[in-house]
């Protein structure tokens, strides 16, 4: 399959720059190398190969990523209901959708990540790692960004810039929210209420809990042994083939809503029943997952990057 799967990464260290100012901060972040773990489940000569996946301690000031991944974030930023949303609660993951009316396209997806505990953002301009404190109202709906830091790699000229992103986050003095298909969208506006930038929220909680699969591809599965656990706090997986324990990661990104892959998993090594190519299938489709949706409160669709539905799966009562 050929699909770009973007993982979380940390760049060791990085000189940041203060925006407002434009003078160095002589300052050097440490970012640490999370362990990577690469694994093969293969069965009835079929392999499937996994992906490596980072780890990343939070309590940094600063967070350095590389292409289009996203941090690992504290458990607050993970749950996000409707009913903040409605209070004007501004927190979690949220991608870049538009900058003064253009589309965000950088050298990587632009996204930022709001942290209220800390009052800081994280995330990425299109080319650089950006950092900075937020502050917001939800009685009066205003907003502002200051202290804002980038790193310095040298971007490209082309989609939006990492200049576009920065001045439209110093324009911001208020907010709004609007929901389309059950999708939230943030949007930042300067002084005179114009829209400066629109961001759509990433949320994941409808896929936490334990699952059964019932159809990988178009082919309807009748053995309820077959199962998945997603912890989304944990950004983990694990679960039943049919006939081995299945272990193995979860990953999100920013390119577009709900989109995900599942990454580093194995099983043990019990052997199957012969013929049965359940378990092969069940981990392939997995492995090709790269976006879910909730049809239902209890039913979950995932689709491969071409649209195609991969699993089906019925949450477990």
């Amino acid at each position: 399959m050929n699909t770009k799967k973007y993982i979380l990464a940390t760049v060791g260290v990085a000189m940041m720059v203060s925006l407002g100012s434009c003078s160095f901060i002589d300052q050097m972040t440490k970012g640490k190398s999370s362990s990577k773990d690469t694994t093969t489940a293969a069965t009835n000569n079929k392999e499937t190969s996994s992906k490596k996946t980072n780890s990343k301690d939070v309590s940094q000031e600063a967070v350095l990523p590389r292409d289009r991944e996203q941090i690992a974030v504290h458990k607050e930023l993970r749950t996000y209901t409707p009913e903040e949303i409605s209070r004007g609660v501004v927190k979690g993951d949220w991608a870049i959708e538009q900058v003064n009316g253009k589309t965000a396209i950088g050298e990587k997806a632009p996204y930022l990540k709001f942290s209220p505990s800390e009052k800081r953002f994280y995330g990425n301009n299109g080319c650089n790692s950006i950092t900075g404190a937020y502050t917001y109202n939800p009685a009066d709906s205003t907003m502002n960004f200051g202290n804002i830091a980038s790193t310095m790699m040298m971007c490209g000229k082309e989609g939006i810039t990492d200049y576009e992103i920065n001045a439209a986050l110093d324009a911001t003095r208020s907010y709004t929210w609007t929901e389309k298909n059950g999708d939230y969208y943030l949007h930042l506006l300067d002084s005179s209420k114009r829209e400066v930038m629109t961001l759509m929220h990433q949320n994941f909680d409808f896929l936490n809990g334990s699952w059964n699969v019932t159809m990988i591809d178009d082919t309807p599965i009748d053995n309820p042994d077959v199962q998945l656990v997603i912890d989304v706090d944990e950004n983990k997986i694990h679960g039943n083939t049919g006939c081995n324990i299945l272990n193995g990661a979860m990953e999100t990104d920013m390119d577009a809503a709900n989109s995900i892959s599942f990454n580093s998993i194995i099983t043990t090594r019990m052997a199957c029943p012969p013929g049965d190519k359940t378990e092969t299938e069940f981990i392939v489709a997995l492995e090709e997952a790269s976006t879910a949706k909730p049809i239902s409160a209890t039913e979950v669709l995932l689709f491969d990057s071409m649209g195609n539905q991969v699993l089906k799966l019925v949450r477990q009562k």
